[in-house]
């Protein structure tokens, strides 16, 4: 390139005119300018190799080379700072760090129920292996091979299950896509760090369905419940009637074996009736025979004499 420059100047300058207006150049003045025109260009070449002669990876990156002679070189640089041949060589940085890649699809379960399901893949490409990726995929690898293999599997997996099964089996179903994509992806050289379900849904229709099935259980439960709390309180009631009557067998032995039985109870009548009068505030003037509380009198040879007497009347 300097020794075109050079041809170029010296052909000028002969081919400026001698004579005329123009002022004469001095002796040696095209040889002169030809070598500063070549100084410059061969600085400016030097210049342009300095700076395109290295070049730096960053963090988390790797870099492949395109060689003009050679074609791709197979070698992966790491981090750093690399050289290379300006012009004959042309680096290539990949992003090796994780990234996600989110897919929402509609699919169909296993019992026809359409279901939309969305999955999240943390995925990096395989460092050894970007020569491979650039010179088949390039640097979109993803975007060309993860949305067609994440949709394809995650139809597939769906189809082996029920609608009930996606929501009771959710971990399952999510390792069946993993393992799925990971067989997938090996074939492009994309390591998967991460599958996830983030959103299942399904028709308004189906949503519905359930809704009114869960409503029916719950009415059916607490029909149950209402059935055995019948049941307890009819055997309360049997239970309590029983002990009853075998209270009012026990007090009519009792009454029969001893009559002073009724007297005991007497007493414990008055003294009930007797408490409750004293807690009263008000003065009351009543009969002590009809509270019960006279009971030094005779008053049950009374009521006795008067029933006498009056079965005595009806015989008459």
């Amino acid at each position: 390139m300097a020794q075109q420059a050079r041809d170029f100047i010296q052909r000028l300058s002969k081919a400026m005119p001698k004579g005329g207006g123009a002022p004469k150049m001095p002796s040696g003045g095209g040889d002169a300018l030809a070598r500063a025109a070549t100084a410059l260009i061969g600085a400016g070449a030097v210049g342009y190799g300095a700076m395109h002669s290295f070049y730096t990876v960053d963090g988390g990156h790797r870099a492949v080379v395109f060689s003009r002679i050679t074609g791709m070189k197979s070698t992966v640089y790491g981090e750093g700072l690399n050289f290379n041949i300006p012009w004959f060589e042309r680096p290539t940085v990949f992003d090796i760090r994780t990234r996600p890649c989110n897919l929402q699809t509609l699919t169909g379960s296993k019992d026809l129920q359409m279901v939309t399901i969305g999955v999240r893949v943390l995925h990096k490409p395989d460092p050894s292996a970007l020569v491979w990726i650039y010179q088949r995929l390039g640097l979109n690898y993803d975007e060309r091979v993860l949305p067609s293999i994440m949709n394809e599997c995650a139809k597939a997996v769906v189809a082996k299950y029920n609608a009930n099964e996606l929501l009771t089996k959710r971990d399952a179903v999510s390792a069946d896509i993993r393992k799925e994509l990971l067989a997938r992806s090996t074939i492009f050289h994309i390591l998967l760090e991460d599958v996830a379900i983030t959103h299942l849904a399904f028709s308004p229709e189906y949503a519905r369905a359930v809704e009114s099935k869960q409503v029916a259980q719950q009415e059916a439960e607490r029909a149950k419940y209402i059935v055995i709390g019948a049941q307890s309180e009819k055997k309360t009631i049997i239970t309590k009637a029983r002990g009853e009557a075998a209270s009012a067998d026990l007090i009519g032995n009792a009454v029969k074996k001893n009559p002073g039985f009724m007297k005991l109870r007497r007493i414990e009548a008055a003294n009930d009736i007797a408490d409750i009068v004293s807690k009263s505030g008000n003065k009351i003037y009543l009969n002590a025979d009809s509270l019960l509380l006279n009971l030094l009198s005779d008053a049950d040879e009374k009521i006795s004499k008067s029933v006498e007497d009056k079965k005595g009347w009806f015989q008459k």
